[in-house]
Parts: C-alpha cells; sequence; structure tokens
C-alpha cells in the first residue's frame, strides 16, 4: 500500500511481541528492513515467526537485545542498525511497561521503572534517531507509542498513566523543535487492544463487557489496527503531520461515560 516504505530502515523497540511485533510484520511486509529491538531471552520463537513474515514478504530483519531503559542499549541499538544497514529512516519507541499497584502502596523503584521504560526509554530513542538524521541531513520519522492514558487518568497506574503524559510532551515539545529540519515526530495511542499479554483478561466476560462499556465504537481494537496508523504516519502520504497524537481507541477519548447508557 505504501510504496516509499520498500526499502527504509525501520527500529521498533519492543519490536518481538504485542503491538509492536505487529508494527515490525507490518513494515515487512511493505518491504522495509526491520530492526527488531527486544529484552528477554524468551523471545526466540516469536522472532523466528516475525521473521519468516518479513522474509516472505521480500522484507530484510535483523534482531538487537537490549534494555531501552539502559542508555547504553539504546546507542547500540541505533548504531547497529545504521552498521547493517548503512542509514536510519524510521525510529518507533514501542517498548512499554505497566503494572498495577495502589499509588499508596507503590515504592520509588516501581515508580522508576514504568518511567524509565516509557519515558526515559523513548527519550533516549528519539534524541539518538535525531542526531542520526541530523547527521545524515535526513528528514527522519519518529514515532511513539504512548497510550489513551496519556489524557484519561488510570488509578492504580500513576506511574504509568504520568510516564505516558509526559510522553505526549516530550513529544510536541520535541517536534516543535526539530520540524524545521523535516524530522516528523508523533504518537499513536491505543485503547483497549487484544494481545497476547491481554488476551486472558479480555476472555474474562465480565473484565470485556466492562471494557466495552468504556468504548463508543463497543469493540476491542486489534494490534493491526494500531500498526495501520503507524504505516500511514510514516509514509509520504502523512507528509505534513508534525507533533501530533492519534488515538486509536474506538472513541475511548470521547467521555463515553456521557453517551447515556447503551448504544
Amino acid at each position: 500500500m505504501y510504496d516509499d516504505l520498500k526499502d527504509k530502515v525501520v527500529v521498533i523497540t519492543g519490536g518481538a511481541s504485542g503491538i509492536g511485533r505487529s508494527f515490525a510484520e507490518s513494515f515487512g511486509r511493505e518491504k522495509a528492513k526491520v530492526v527488531v529491538n527486544y529484552r528477554s531471552d524468551n523471545h526466540s520463537n516469536e522472532l523466528r515467526e516475525i521473521r519468516e513474515v518479513i522474509e516472505s514478504a521480500g522484507g530484510e530483519m535483523i534482531e538487537v537485545q537490549g534494555d531501552v531503559s539502559v542508555e547504553e542499549d539504546v546507542v547500540n541499538l541505533i548504531q547497529t542498525a545504521v552498521g547493517q544497514f548503512g542509514t536510519l529512516d524510521i525510529m518507533i519507541n514501542n517498548a512499554g511497561f505497566e503494572k498495577p499497584i495502589p499509588s499508596h502502596k507503590m515504592l520509588l523503584a516501581e515508580w522508576n521503572k514504568a518511567v524509565d521504560v516509557n519515558l526515559t526509554g523513548a527519550f533516549i530513542g528519539a534524541r539518538e534517531a535525531v542526531n542520526q538524521f541530523l547527521k545524515e541531513d535526513k528528514k527522519g520519522i519518529i514515532l511513539n507509542t504512548s497510550s489513551v492514558h496519556d489524557t484519561i487518568p488510570w488509578p492504580n497506574y500513576v506511574n504509568y498513566a504520568a510516564s505516558k503524559g509526559g510522553l505526549k510532551l516530550m513529544m510536541e515539545t520535541m517536534s516543535m523543535e526539530y520540524a524545521q529540519y523535516g524530522i516528523r515526530i508523533n504518537n499513536i495511542s491505543p485503547g483497549a487492544v487484544v494481545t497476547e499479554h491481554t488476551k486472558e483478561k479480555f476472555s474474562d466476560p465480565a473484565t470485556r463487557d466492562e471494557t466495552l462499556e468504556m468504548i463508543p465504537a463497543r469493540e476491542i481494537g486489534t494490534p493491526q489496527q494500531v500498526a495501520n496508523v503507524a504505516l500511514f504516519l510514516a509514509s509520504v502520504v502523512s507528509s505534513y503531520i508534525h507533533g501530533t497524537t492519534i488515538y486509536v481507541d474506538g472513541g475511548m477519548t470521547n467521555y463515553p461515560a456521557f453517551m447515556g447508557g447503551k448504544g
């Protein structure tokens, strides 16, 4: 669909599972050169499956292990991508962390974990990508996976919500700073999405019904629906979109509590 993405070098953090995996496979289907970052040693099967999808479509893939909350790992990720493919075109800061903990019981280490991964990791990735784009005098793309909780409060997830709220203003600030160089920076904020991590939760009828009550579209999203937006934002057809957050949420951010009952 997006011919201009062919042979583009795309780095995706947290790319071995969930929405990140859908990003990787979707760009691979556009014949991009995909660099999949992953943290855990437990992703060998997923990485093999992703590679099969990408290579069968005519794309290329390498994988780089690393923790996005560790500066040296992110620097190495970008350097490895450039070393392998000679350039960087698209940086997708997708890796994320969440765990429910009541705010009054949250340890500082638990607060820091979410902020380090969701916000600081994304900053390091964006910073390194900008440096590479400026070095090459390239109009590169940076996308960050945020969340509807960059605007909707989420009890028991204060660290997550704060990190995503920070990510929104980080993106907007960096976009304002680097748009003059043709570098486009935008966020994608998913709502409720079924992945391997959330499948069990949404398979519970009560939880599913409770979630659907918060979504005007009355359906839970898929990783591919999120990936479709990433392809759009990375392509030339969105060349005038800077500093924007696109919510992929079935209308969740549009205050569904005011709908006045079931549709």
